[in-house]
């Protein structure tokens, strides 16, 4: 059986960060399978050093010299690069992507077992929390996956997983949302597939600054709000527990300091857990996180209302833990 796995790469990624994820994607357990891995470059410069290091590593590149389409471009890209492999599977990763061996694996026997299913993944954690903004994330996360588990619209986990490439090829990407990865999970509903969540783990990175924060959820709720165009759609399905998902999850993120008064009632359980000290930073941590992903709701419907586009931003990366 042919897996490909596909890493998109952008301008600003340093070359640490990109040797990480060879590192890491080398560890996966792909016994049985035929794979072929490419990152998908979008060149900085003339003289990009990243990816004469990449191919020294025996690291398949396909190199792109404009950043057309951003992520969704480079996805789309790497796509046609390996038409002529023809996977059965295709396995995405972003750089900082440091999934479980044993991920790919349980992800295709997960989607081999279920024809309706376009993708499969598994709970994200955050590996990095560090300081005050990354830890907020880290727990932001805690409820992410409690609530993934309970909802039938697993836009949360995006495109990181392991996709039938048959509909991917077919439908491919959105080059014009914001947020392709919610884009396409919509679409793939409103055919009738779903998204499954199998055993194991992927853990990423958690933007380091509120400022990184407050950029990568302009960019999430901006997109957001252009998925509001597949309503009808959506409607028209009939799986009324998957509308409730979707709607959910578009709106409730645009009224969260509604929810700034129920953040003491968990005090007492972060206390037991963590203890006094760091439950006392966690509290502080998600009111300032809460309120800035307020702001960011705030800002992006702005943005949105007046027609101009939230764009991707440089974020600091961390790289000391493998």
């Amino acid at each position: 059986m042919k897996v490909a796995i596909l890493v998109p790469v952008s301008p600003f990624e340093p070359l640490e960060t990109i040797l990480k994820s060879v590192e890491r994607l080398k560890r996966l357990d792909v016994e049985g399978f035929e794979v072929r891995m490419v990152y998908v470059i979008d060149r900085k410069n003339p003289n990009d050093e990243r990816i004469d290091c990449l191919k020294k590593l025996g690291v398949e590149v396909l190199i792109r010299n404009n950043s057309r389409g951003k992520r969704a471009g480079a996805i789309n890209d790497g796509i046609e690069f390996l038409m002529n492999f023809n996977p059965k599977y295709l396995a995405i990763f972003d750089v900082d992507s440091n999934p479980s061996v044993d991920f790919i694996k349980n992800c295709v026997q997960a989607l081999e077992n279920d024809d309706k299913a376009y993708s499969a993944s598994t709970k994200r954690y955050i590996y990095n929390p560090i300081n005050l903004p990354s830890k907020s994330v880290w727990l932001e996360y805690y409820l992410i996956n409690f609530l993934l588990k309970r909802t039938r619209f697993k836009q949360f986990n995006g495109l990181i997983g392991v996709i039938r490439f048959d509909l991917i090829s077919k439908h491919r990407l959105n080059e014009n949302a914001v947020a392709e990865d919610a884009d396409f999970a919509t679409r793939m509903h409103c055919l009738g597939y779903r998204a499954l969540l199998v055993e194991g783990k992927l853990f990423e990175q958690a933007p380091m600054s509120w400022r990184d924060i407050f950029n990568q959820r302009c960019r999430w709720y901006y997109g957001g709000l252009q998925l509001w165009r597949y309503f009808r759609d959506v409607l028209r399905t009939k799986n009324w527990g998957f509308l409730a998902s979707w709607i959910s999850s578009l709106t409730l993120t645009y009224i969260v300091a509604l929810f700034l008064p129920l953040l003491p009632l968990g005090l007492p359980y972060m206390v037991y857990k963590i203890g006094f000290r760091e439950a006392l930073k966690g509290f502080v941590g998600l009111t300032v996180h809460t309120l800035i992903l307020q702001i960011a709701s705030i800002y992006s419907v702005a943005k949105f209302l007046i027609g101009k586009r939230v764009e991707w931003k440089p974020v600091e990366r961390f790289e000391k833990i493998s």
